[in-house]
């Protein structure tokens, strides 16, 4: 068999035989032979073997099965699924908001801040351009606000498990944001990733100048960092997993081996490889064909 069906419920949901049962007599009906479920964790993941069908058609017969069921699904290749290197992004997927949104919240602009933000991150303006329009509008703010949003910063549900997890089994876990480093320096280390990179504000006496120091960490700077740490490991690209959900992240997914959009944009879930839009980031690891005895707690 060579692809496996993996069914995941979503965080207040339930998978249950019956599930489980129709994705496989509706891959069966279209033409593919499906190997016996093997529950990854129960009543939470299971995966069902296949072949003879490609993995588009799968996809849309599975997704026919569980209607508007807030299960997850998605169609991956068999072979060499636990991934050697996670590059993920950082703001509204490994933590649950976007950080230069609040840090306008807290500067009196949020409404102003926030319009830009979606407009970038559905991909109808340059990201690289988004930013620098906004940080802009933060010129002359203390930089303290920096810190009274990193006092609400909030790692999202599943992230440790998803870091700790695959670092216990060899892999290198990145975290490159189109953020700030006033921000991926304390999360990443708080998820347990080996590295990190960002957007330097520029910090003169204590105050925001509104303008960022050095090169933007922007979806070609992703790309760069993903392929960079693949050749220097030594990494084929199927061995390779992003994670991001905004416009600026989509050239990085699909460049990995599995790229999944997480809780995201509509232009992101449309195009990338993989998407979660009920489970939390632990929902990668099912992905991967970890089982729950092997997942590392998430406390």
């Amino acid at each position: 068999m060579e692809l496996v069906l993996t069914l995941i419920a979503g965080v207040a949901a339930r998978l249950d035989d019956e599930a489980v049962g129709a994705a496989a007599d509706g891959l069966q009906r279209a033409g593919a032979a499906v190997a016996a479920p093997d529950w990854l964790a129960p009543q939470k993941a299971c995966d069902l073997a296949f072949s003879g069908l490609s993995p588009a058609r799968a996809v849309e017969v599975a997704t026919g099965t569980v209607a508007d069921a807030a299960i997850d699904l998605a169609v991956l290749p068999a072979a060499d699924r636990r991934k050697s290197l996670l590059i993920a992004d950082m703001d509204m997927t490994v933590i649950t908001h976007e950080t230069l949104d609040e840090i306008a919240i807290e500067a009196g602009i949020g409404d102003r801040v926030a319009a830009i933000t979606r407009r970038a991150m559905n991909g109808e303006i340059d990201f690289g351009e988004a930013l620098v329009e906004r940080v802009a509008l933060l010129r002359g703010q203390p930089a303290e606000i920096l810190d009274r949003v990193l006092d609400h910063t909030q790692l999202t549900r599943g992230a440790k498990s998803l870091v700790r997890t695959m670092s216990a089994h060899g892999a290198t876990c990145l975290l490159i944001s189109g953020g700030f480093t006033h921000f991926t320096e304390v999360v990443a280390p708080a998820a347990g990733f080996h590295g990190s990179e960002g957007n330097r504000l520029e910090v003169v006496d204590g105050t925001l100048t509104g303008r960022v120091v050095g090169r933007i960490v922007d979806r070609n700077r992703k790309v760069e960092v993903l392929e960079h740490w693949r050749s220097s490991l030594g990494l084929d690209r199927q061995q390779t997993l992003a994670v991001g959900d905004g416009a600026n992240d989509l050239p990085m997914l699909l460049s990995a081996g599995i790229g999944v959009a997480y809780r995201a944009k509509p232009i992101v879930r449309q195009q990338a490889p993989a998407k979660i839009d009920h489970g939390d980031l632990a929902a990668l690891l099912y992905l991967q064909g970890y089982r729950e005895t092997e997942i590392e707690p998430d406390d």
